[in-house]
């Protein structure tokens, strides 16, 4: 093999252990979820300010979350890559009860529905959703 080869194949595995080294340390990609309720408060602080949750319902994979603040608001957050996405809901939200799972639109196209697995709180948030 020619040196020239070996040094150039040489200085791409050093680049892309020097890119990969970087993203770790910057925390980017890796598997984003909502660990408990503070850090859904967190999120839901970040998404609109002075928003203060005082009922979570966190899906149990902790992609998404439902929060509603002592307003009577409910924010959604769910995943959107590595970094959460939030929309509160009005009247003009749809949801579906399917068992243990509860299938909420909004009013937003784009955001689109959102699934969460709630065991047995999905009954009360599908009832509590419905008189949005």
């Amino acid at each position: 093999m020619d040196f020239g080869l070996l040094l150039q194949l040489g200085a791409s595995l050093l680049a892309i252990l020097v890119l990969a080294g970087i993203a770790w340390k910057l925390g980017l990609g890796g598997d984003t979820r909502i660990r408990d309720e503070e850090h859904a408060r967190e999120l839901a602080d970040e998404a609109e300010s002075g928003f203060s949750a005082v009922d979570i319902a966190i899906d149990r994979a902790g992609y998404a979350a439902l929060l509603r603040d002592t307003d009577g608001r409910v924010l959604l957050l769910r995943r959107h890559g590595s970094h959460f996405a939030s929309r509160l809901l009005t009247g003009h939200a749809s949801v579906r009860l399917d068992r243990h799972l509860l299938v909420v639109g909004t009013s937003d196209k784009r955001f689109g529905e959102v699934t969460l697995d709630l065991g047995n709180k999905a009954q009360y948030w599908a009832a509590s959703l419905r008189r949005l």
